[in-house]
C-alpha cells in the first residue's frame, strides 16, 4: 500500500509540473495572440510568401480600383483577419480572373505558361459575349490549374511560416517569463533561472498536449501497479 501511495504522490507531482509548464505555454501564446491588435502583429508573418508567389499574376500599379496595391491590401486584410484559407484562395483567384477582362490576359498567360493568344482571345470574347472555341476553353482550364497550384503553394507556405513564427515568439516569451519567475522564486540559489529556462523551452510544445500527457502517465502508472500486484500473487 505504501508503494502505491508513493507512486500516486509522484504521479500527482509530475502532473502538477506538467500543468504548470502548460499554463506558462498557454500564457505565452495568449500574449502572442494579443499582439495581433497592433497592426496585425504576428499575423503579418507569411503574407510576404503570398505576395511573392502572386506578383506575376497581379496587375501593374496604376489608377482605378483594379491595381496591385488595392488587390494586395484586400488579400492582406483577409490574411490578417484569419479568413478561412480556402475562402482566401477563392477570393484571390476571383480577383486575378478580373485581369482577363482588363487587358491583362497576355501577362497572365505568360505567368501561367499557357497559350497567350488563346487566353487573350477568350478575354475579348467574354467581354463581347461571343462563344469561346475549344482551344480557348482549354487554355482557360490550364490557366486555372496552374493558378490553383500557385495559390495552394503560396498559402500553405505562408501558413507554415506564420505558425512557426508564432511558436518561436511564444517560446521566447515563455523563456523570459520562466527565467524571471525562477529568479524571483529562488533569488539565492543559481538553479532557479535554469529551471525557469527549461520550463520556458518546453512550455509551448507541451501546452496543447498537457492533458493527454497527464492522462497517459496516470494510465501507465495504473498499468504498472496492476501488473506488479499480479506478479506478487
Amino acid at each position: 500500500m505504501a508503494d502505491a501511495n508513493a507512486t500516486n504522490d509522484v504521479i500527482a507531482s509530475i502532473g502538477n509540473i506538467i500543468a504548470a509548464v502548460a499554463a506558462l505555454g498557454t500564457a505565452a501564446m495568449g500574449l502572442v495572440d494579443a499582439a495581433k491588435a497592433f497592426s496585425g502583429g504576428p499575423s503579418n508573418f507569411g503574407f510576404g510568401d503570398i505576395t511573392t508567389q502572386l506578383l506575376p499574376f497581379l496587375p501593374s500599379e496604376g489608377a482605378g480600383a483594379y491595381n496591385r496595391t488595392v488587390l494586395l491590401q484586400t488579400l492582406r486584410a483577409n490574411w490578417i483577419n484569419g479568413v478561412d484559407k480556402s475562402e482566401q484562395k477563392a477570393k484571390a483567384k476571383s480577383l486575378i480572373h478580373l485581369g482577363l477582362g482588363k487587358g491583362n490576359a497576355a501577362k497572365l498567360a505568360d505567368a501561367a505558361g499557357v497559350d497567350a493568344e488563346a487566353l487573350k482571345s477568350l478575354a475579348q470574347k467574354t467581354v463581347s459575349g461571343q462563344a469561346a472555341t475549344p482551344e480557348e476553353i482549354n487554355a482557360l482550364g490550364q490557366f486555372d490549374a496552374i493558378l490553383s497550384a500557385v495559390l495552394d503553394a503560396a498559402y500553405e507556405r505562408a501558413d507554415q511560416r506564420y505558425r512557426n513564427a508564432c511558436k518561436v515568439i511564444a517560446t521566447v516569451i515563455a523563456i523570459v517569463l520562466g527565467v524571471i519567475a525562477g529568479v524571483v522564486i529562488d533569488p539565492v540559489k543559481s538553479t532557479g533561472w535554469i529551471i525557469g529556462l527549461i520550463a520556458g523551452v518546453i512550455a509551448v510544445p507541451v501546452a496543447p498536449v498537457a492533458k493527454d500527457l497527464v492522462t497517459t502517465l496516470q494510465a501507465a502508472a495504473s498499468a504498472v501497479q496492476t501488473t506488479r500486484r499480479g506478479f506478487r500473487r
